[in-house]
């Protein structure tokens, strides 16, 4: 299990490109944690790390956005915070963006658990009394 703390905001690029150097060859990543813990604000710093020139936003109203990596890769930043049934989740073609090429970033994933991979990453983001974030996988 992996555990990288975040002390502020000038530590969050770094913390992604860390993130990313463990995490090397997974391609489902799903992020936990309450409203507010920062699962948009490392989504979009890791997105950087990987050099995607688009702004980064939670996907909340249309449950998908895609960007592209600086080397092509695909990713896909999904939000399921107003999924009620998995069928909505099936009906935006969830099974193609997961079996695709591409890196899948979701927040929250406890909405659509039963149709995650096997061998999705689970990644909590925590807030620590000192306002730091902890990013535990």
């Amino acid at each position: 299990m992996g555990k990288i703390v975040i002390r502020d905001l000038s530590c969050l690029q770094e913390s992604a490109r860390e993130f990313l150097k463990q995490t090397q060859g997974v391609s489902v990543y799903a992020f936990y944690g309450s409203m507010g813990a920062g699962k948009t604000t490392f989504i979009s710093a890791i997105c950087s790390v990987l050099g995607v020139g688009d702004e980064v936003a939670s996907p909340t109203f249309t449950i998908v956005n895609e960007y592209r990596a600086a080397d092509g890769t695909p990713i896909y930043h999904f939000d399921f915070y107003r999924i009620d049934k998995l069928s909505e989740v099936l009906d935006i073609g969830y099974e193609e963006y997961i079996g695709s090429d591409g890196i899948c970033l979701m927040e929250w994933p406890e909405k659509i658990e039963e149709l995650l991979p096997e061998d999705t990453l689970r990644v909590s983001i925590a807030e620590g009394e000192d306002g730091s974030r902890i990013i535990s996988f």
